[in-house]
C-alpha cells in the first residue's frame, strides 16, 4: 500500500523554509521524498493533493499528562477508579492525534496507565497519539506530585523507585527536583530531592538506555538536577546566568511549558481553579517568561511541551504553546523545530521521528495556511493526519 502526497509546500523539519516536494509512503515509512517522483512506479497509490496547504512532520509534545483533560480543579478526578482514568487517557490521546500531535511524552501517571495505554495504541487496540510513558514520577515523601508518584527517601529508595518504573515499562524516568504549583502546601522554588537521590535514579535510567526528565522550577533545584545528570529540565522557571551556562556545558535541554501558568492566570479563581494554585502561578509568571527569554538568547536547547492536563490547559489545544513560544521571542521556524526535530531528539526518537526523510516513520500532518508566516494556523484542525502510514 502506497500513499503519495503531492503539490503541498513541505516543511521537512531539517531546513528553515518550505519546499516543493512529493512524498511517497510505503506501509509505515517514508519511502521517497523528492522534487520529482515517478508516479508510474506506484499505480495503486492513494493520492493526496495538498495544494495550498503546508505539509509538516507529525508534531511532538514533550510534556503532557495523558490522564487529565484540563479541568479547572484537575485534582478532583484524582481518586477516580482506574478504568475511568484509563478511558480518559484514551480520549485525550485521540484528541491530541486529531490536533496533529502524533507523539507525546507523558510526564507522570499512576497505576501504570500511560504505560499500558501506550502499548494498546501501538498494538492498534486504541486510536491515539504515540505515547512515550514515564509511569509514576519519582518524588520525595510529601513532595510535588506525591499523590500519584513513587515517594522515596534516600538514594537507595530512589534507585529502587526508578528500577520499579523501568520494570513496569517506562520509556523515560521523571524525577521531581523542586516543589510546584499544583501540589498544595509546597513552594515552587524550593529544592526537594537531593543530588544523590536524583543521581541514583538517573544512573538506573541511563543503564537501561532511557532518558530522564525533571520537574524543576527553582534555581537551586535546577542546578541540583543538572549536577545529577538529568537530560531535560521541565518548566525551568527561575533560571540565572550560572544555570544557563551549566546547561550549555552539559547539553541539557529545557521544556518551558509556558501554556500551564498562562491558562491558570487567564482563568483564575473565577474559573474554579484552586486559590492556592492561582496565587502561586501568578507569582511565578514573570520569572517564567524572563527565564525562557534568557535561555533562548543564550542558545539553550528548547523543546515544545504544554503540560497539557493542568487547569484549563486542554488536550487538543496543544498548539497554544507554539503561539506562546513565538509571542515571547522564538521565530515561527524555531517553534516548529521545537515541536519536530528538536523534540524528537529530546524524547530520544530522532532516528525515526521529527523530520520528513526516507526511512523514517510516516508521521505527517497537513494544515491549511502557512505556519512559517503565522503559527496560529496550527490551532485549526489539520486537513490530514497520518501516523505510521495510516490515515486518521
Amino acid at each position: 500500500m502506497h500513499i503519495i502526497i503531492k503539490n503541498g509546500k513541505v516543511f521537512t523539519g531539517l531546513g528553515n523554509s518550505l519546499e516543493d516536494l512529493t512524498i511517497v509512503i510505503e506501509n509505515k515509512e517514508i519511502k521517497e521524498i523528492a522534487e520529482k517522483v515517478d508516479f508510474e512506479k506506484y499505480p495503486e497509490a492513494k493520492i493526496i493533493d495538498a495544494k495550498g496547504n503546508t505539509v509538516l512532520p507529525g508534531l511532538i509534545d514533550c510534556h503532557v499528562h495523558i490522564t487529565s483533560e484540563g479541568n479547572a480543579d484537575m485534582l478532583k478526578t484524582l481518586h477516580d477508579p482506574v478504568p475511568r482514568h484509563t478511558l480518559r487517557g484514551a480520549m485525550v490521546a485521540k484528541k491530541m492525534l486529531d490536533a496533529g500531535f502524533t507523539t507525546v511524552r507523558n510526564m507522570g501517571s499512576g497505576d501504570n496507565i500511560d504505560i499500558e495505554l501506550a502499548k494498546a495504541i501501538d498494538q492498534g487496540m486504541v486510536d491515539g497519539c504515540r505515547i512515550i510513558p514515564s509511569g509514576r514520577c519519582i518524588c520525595m515523601t510529601g513532595g510535588h506530585g506525591w499523590f500519584n508518584g513513587r515517594e522515596v527517601d534516600g538514594a537507595d529508595e530512589a534507585r529502587k523507585g526508578a528500577r520499579e518504573q523501568l520494570k513496569a515499562g517506562a520509556q523515560v524516568i521523571k524525577i521531581m527536583a523542586t516543589g510546584g504549583v499544583m501540589t498544595e502546601g509546597v513552594e515552587p522554588g524550593s529544592p526537594q530531592m537531593t543530588i544523590e537521590e536524583m543521581q541514583a535514579a538517573v544512573e538506573e535510567a541511563h543503564k537501561a538506555g532511557r532518558k530522564t526528565a525533571t520537574h524543576a522550577q527553582g534555581t537551586e533545584g535546577i542546578k541540583n538536577a543538572i549536577l545529577a545528570g538529568l537530560d531535560t529540565i521541565e518548566h525551568a522557571i527561575f533560571l540565572d546566568k550560572e544555570t544557563i551556562e551549566m546547561m550549555l556545558e552539559r547539553n541539557v535541554a529545557i521544556v518551558p511549558t509556558l501554556a500551564a501558568p498562562y491558562q491558570i492566570n487567564k482563568g483564575g479563581i473565577e474559573a474554579g481553579i484552586p486559590e492556592y494554585a492561582v496565587k502561586k502561578s501568578m507569582r511565578i509568571a514573570d520569572s517564567h517568561v524572563k527565564s525562557f527569554k534568557m535561555a533562548l538568547e543564550a542558545g539553550v536547547i528548547i523543546g515544545m511541551g504544554t503540560d497539557s492536563g493542568t487547569p484549563l490547559n486542554r488536550p487538543g489545544n496543544n498548539a497554544m504553546e507554539l503561539e506562546l513560544l513565538v509571542e515571547h521571542g522564538m521565530t515561527e521556524v524555531q517553534a516548529l523545530h521545537a515541536a519536530t526535530s528538536v523534540a524528537a531528539k529530546i524524547i530520544d526518537r530522532e532516528s525515526i521521528l521529527g523530520s520528513l526523510e526516507a526511512g523514517k516513520l510516516a508521521d505527517i500532518v497537513i494544515f491549511e495556511g502557512n505556519p512559517l508566516e503565522d503559527i496560529k494556523v496550527l490551532h485549526n484542525k489539520p486537513v490530514t493526519v497520518i501516523k505510521e502510514g495510516k490515515l486518521h
